[in-house]
């Protein structure tokens, strides 16, 4: 579903190099020349800052576009690019190889999903991690209106005319890769949340037309969306603690400064690496903070399409595992990096699958989620 599997983004991660397309709509080819001549833009944010509680009315925009849509495209578009069925073959297979490259947890996942599904999110990560950050905008106007530039482009370009995508999620999503290459502090969860919805709580928004809505739902399509952004906030939190050490490593610190002050620590204490009991109470509120967004996030795994429960529970549940993993390295991550194993990843899977046969309705009438 959702940012179920956040395979949430640092700056320029991954690879960009998609070959070129010589494409027959002649604009194409001026556009992607253009583009290599036109100075970069302003890298400013266009974005006024938002609360945790200012992301409803996003979701609650796109929910309504969705809803008004009845499963056809949000966007308007010329024509459907044809595309030689090897190409987009190809396309696509670039896609899925950056996305086992850099996601490894996150590709499992997708293993699980239906092949048109699994190339969807292909397409979309494979897109998001693309090194053209500077002429991103420019490039995603291109492809809602179908002309891609190059064959990651492509890919996500078919994924469009197959899944009612919205564009917002996506622009969000470039101001958040932005936001990482000018910012490495937050001064409280407020802004840690800002970025968080930005580079991950994006992806659950983006993910949800692919993922589809069980039509016996007993949640709005706006609950639906609002679950699909708190897996994606829970996912990034999750990874954010996971990695304080490497990102401390560069020189990053995702964590609010105003709680950490709050515990008696400092960004001095981060770097020298040491664990004290000060930092294993920081990090429990933490983890709690994360968890919180998981058990929101139920609430809208089992709505989805029944073909689309099993890797959104298997996703939910891995990721809390993280979190488990930092409690048994007595939540030591400074030094060291949480793990879950593969073995442990293949025994949770049966157990998802359990949870994604529940019926939506039986989230209905049991308000108490495990």
């Amino acid at each position: 579903m959702f940012a179920a599997f956040s395979y949430v983004c640092k700056p320029c991660m991954g690879s960009g190099d998609g070959k070129f397309l010589i494409h027959r709509i002649r604009r194409t080819t001026a556009r992607a020349e253009m583009a290599i001549a036109v100075p970069k833009r302003n890298n400013e944010s266009s974005h006024p800052k938002l609360s945790i509680r200012g992301t409803d009315k996003i979701v609650l925009e796109i929910a309504r576009r969705q809803s008004q849509s009845n499963g056809l495209a949000t966007h308007d578009v010329c024509r459907k690019p044809d595309f030689h069925p090897m190409f987009l073959e190809e396309a696509y297979d670039q896609c899925k190889n950056i996305c086992e490259e850099y996601a490894k947890t996150f590709y499992l996942g997708t293993l699980l999903m239906t092949e048109e599904r699994r190339k969807a999110i292909w397409a979309i990560y494979g897109y998001m991690n693309s090194s053209v950050l500077d002429r991103w905008d420019e490039r995603l106007e291109d492809i809602f209106e179908g002309r891609p530039y190059d064959m990651l482009d492509a890919a996500l370009t078919d994924t469009l005319y197959k899944f009612p995508l919205d564009i917002k999620p996506f622009k969000d999503m470039i101001e958040g890769m932005r936001m990482d290459t000018r910012k490495n502090r937050y001064a409280n969860f407020e802004e840690l949340y800002q970025y968080c919805y930005y580079v991950a709580g994006t992806v659950g928004l983006m993910s949800v037309p692919i993922m589809g809505i069980a039509p016996e739902s007993s949640l709005s399509t706006q609950s639906i969306y609002n679950a699909a952004l708190y897996l994606g906030i829970g996912n990034q939190l999750t990874n954010i603690l996971r990695d304080v050490g490497e990102d401390a490593l560069r020189g990053r610190v995702y964590l609010p400064q105003d709680e950490l002050a709050k515990y008696g620590l400092s960004e001095k204490d981060i770097f020298s690496r040491k664990v004290t009991d000060g930092w294993r109470e920081f990090m429990k509120e933490q983890i709690t903070r994360a968890r919180v967004y998981f058990n929101q996030a139920e609430k809208g795994a089992s709505q989805l399409d029944k073909a689309s429960r099993w890797p959104v529970w298997s996703s939910l549940m891995l990721y809390r595992m993280i979190l488990d993993a930092i409690e048994k390295n007595d939540y030591d991550n400074l030094t060291k990096r949480a793990y879950v194993g593969r073995t442990k990843k293949l025994v949770t899977l049966p157990v998802a699958y359990t949870r994604a046969l529940q019926h939506p309705l039986w989230f209905k009438l049991n308000t108490k989620y495990v």
